[in-house]
């Protein structure tokens, strides 16, 4: 009872008692009023008052995305601003480091969730891509993450592969064995999440979104996470590997799904999608001065409910505040670049009452772990930005994967005169695409391997420049690199006017164009002209077989590895080739070709004449 109700009461009582006992004015009708006796315990004190519902949660979000298996430091720095001014150089990555910075991160609030916005595994280094991504898989399973938005490279090896990657297990679906380190391999103890990927029964790959509730004091916030790819994703990877798939509108899907999402009490929508963009602003720079690619359009057509967009795929690192570029579309867009060089600490504020997200800012960290020497060059480790220890269990864990690979990735397959490297000429060539497409040659010209007369390479599939040591020695490890993919050669009759056709298509099909063409790399037997001014389908001229013209009406036989044998990048004319033959996995023709030109002097570009 509260004290001053309690004292009312008792001054009743003796009222009422001395009222009963006065009413005749007869002392013999007195009776003295006698004070009740003190109560043996004293009475309870007042509860104290509840404690105040905080106003606001704080949760912090952690991403990363392209970590294509980096498990070792990848050799890479960022040129981060110096403290006396300029830039300094800071080496970044290495899986072991990077758990060490995502706990480093998790310790500064514990409403928090770790994010990968895609390709996570796929185009790997040997220690990952020889194992089939399963120890890149159990690395991250130590870094204890929330959710993987897949990318496009989760689908090279096919749907039913990417089914193991989440789900564990030992099928043999691919040309190498699973399980080779790990006889019991568990499987992703993280969630996958594949909102546009969409199954024939309508049903989508993994779950389209998922969901974390946070607490602080009583108050209870929940944020909802869409992960999605990109659409274009089937003109990029391998068509067997995303068969019976469809790839939703990315902006359409996100928003159909928010009303949901709300109706579940998010109090904040974050997208993560593998699509991004590019700036021309260095490290940590928030102005996203020209900020553009294909994530624009997809920000353009977000519902405002969305609060920030984590994304990926171009391998560039920002953070923007969009509304400085649209106003009527305030999202904070991240990415943190490629390797697991940098991780992105994303902040935001909900307010308990209003439910809405009232302030959001992200920093990209540099994952600083060890130093590294490339070529001549020595990054040396930096007390300008803070380093980070070894986590020991993925330490030991690529060390065990290491220990088995070791004596394959250090074997020399034969020797170069100078380093081939991917850098583009005028013309879109490369003097190791050129390379790769003389090796792939080499592998099916002779009669039982295929009898071709022309290979191609695409350029995407050349993945590392390939620099020999000292003495002019490659090891096998370096060509794993240079072709992570396990593509297999394939060898296809086609008409003159089908190759041409293909040439075409360089310039005019799907994401190729001609401001952003995708330049098949050829054999030294294939030489041909392009015209970016002339018309569709009339840019190709000059095609010559070994100094020969060619004829639309001849045939011939036509070298490709297996991702373009199927339509790969857009290059469907490849489907319309007949007799197909398989051949050699592309990095064993690399490696036999080099193995028996040794000392192999790169060769020459030069293959195509650009015309005005």
């Amino acid at each position: 009872m509260h004290p001053s109700l309690k004292h009312l009461a008792v001054a009743g009582v003796v009222a009422a008692t001395l009222a009963a006992c006065g009413g005749s004015g007869s002392s013999n009708n007195f009776v003295p009023f006698v004070p009740p006796p003190a109560a043996s315990n004293p009475p309870a004190p007042a509860p104290a008052p509840a404690p105040a519902v905080p106003g606001t949660v704080d949760v912090k979000l952690i991403a990363f995305n392209d970590l294509h298996g980096n498990l070792e430091p990848p050799k890479l720095s960022i040129n981060a601003p110096a403290k006396g001014g300029g830039t300094v150089p800071v080496p970044a990555g290495g899986a072991a480091y990077m758990a060490s910075a995502i706990a480093s991160l998790k310790e500064k609030n514990p409403n928090n969730a770790v994010l990968s916005a895609g390709d996570m595994i796929g185009a790997s280094p040997l220690v990952s891509a020889l194992f089939l991504d399963e120890s890149t898989i159990e690395a991250v399973n130590a870094m204890k993450i929330d959710f993987n938005a897949v990318g496009n490279h989760e689908f090279d090896k096919g749907q039913t592969e990417l089914l193991r990657m989440k789900n564990g297990g030992c099928a043999k679906n691919t040309a190498l064995e699973p399980c080779r380190v790990n006889k019991n391999f568990p499987g992703a103890n993280f969630g996958f999440l594949a909102a546009n990927t969409v199954k024939g029964d309508g049903n989508t790959l993994f779950p389209a979104t998922g969901m974390k509730t946070f607490t602080k004091d009583g108050a209870t916030v929940k944020v909802a996470f869409i992960g999605m790819t990109l659409k274009g994703t089937p003109n990029i990877v391998t068509p067997a590997g995303v068969a019976g798939l469809s790839f939703k509108d990315e902006a359409d899907t996100a928003n159909a799904l928010i009303p949901q999402l709300k109706a579940q009490g998010a109090d904040a929508i974050v997208v993560v999608v593998h699509e991004g963009g590019t700036t021309t602003v260095g490290y940590n720079d928030k102005s996203c001065a020209g900020l553009s690619g294909d994530i624009l359009p997809i920000l353009n057509k977000l519902d405002t409910a969305v609060d920030v967009v984590i994304s990926g795929h171009t391998h560039r690192s920002y953070v923007c505040d969009y509304g400085k570029t649209n106003p009527a579309k305030p999202f904070l867009l991240t990415s943190a670049g490629q390797y697991g060089t940098l991780l992105t600490d994303i902040n935001i504020t909900i307010d308990t009452r209003t439910r809405k997200v009232t302030a959001k800012a992200a920093d990209n960290v540099i994952v600083q772990g060890e130093a590294y020497t490339s070529g001549a060059t020595t990054v040396a480790l930096t007390d300008q930005y803070p380093a980070f220890g070894k986590n020991q269990e993925v330490a030991a864990l690529i060390g065990q994967y290491l220990a088995i690979a070791a004596p394959l990735v250090q074997r020399v397959v034969g020797s170069l005169t100078a380093t081939a490297t991917r850098t583009q000429t005028a013309s879109k060539e490369s003097v190791l695409g050129n390379l790769i497409a003389d090796a792939q040659l080499a592998a099916t010209s002779p009669a039982g391997k295929g009898a071709a007369q022309i290979a191609f390479m695409n350029p995407g599939g050349v993945r590392a420049d390939l620099a020999p040591a000292g003495d002019g020695s490659v090891t096998y490890g370096q060509i794993f690199a240079v072709q992570p993919f396990g593509n297999s050669l394939v060898v296809k009759t086609m008409t003159g006017a089908q190759i041409k056709a293909v040439l075409e298509q360089q310039f005019n099909s799907g994401s190729n164009t001609v401001a952003s063409p995708k330049v098949l790399l050829p054999s030294a037997s294939l030489s041909y002209s392009y015209s970016l001014s002339a018309p569709a389908g009339s840019r190709i001229g000059n095609m010559a077989l070994n100094g020969t013209a060619m004829a639309d009406a001849t045939s011939y036989r036509v070298t490709m590895n297996s991702f373009l044998a199927t339509g790969g990048d857009n290059f469907t004319v490849f489907n319309q080739g007949t007799d197909a033959l398989g051949g050699d996995q592309d990095v064993d023709a690399l490696e036999a070709y080099i193995k028996a030109n040794s000392p192999l002097a790169p060769p020459a570009t030069g293959r195509i004449t650009v015309l005005p």
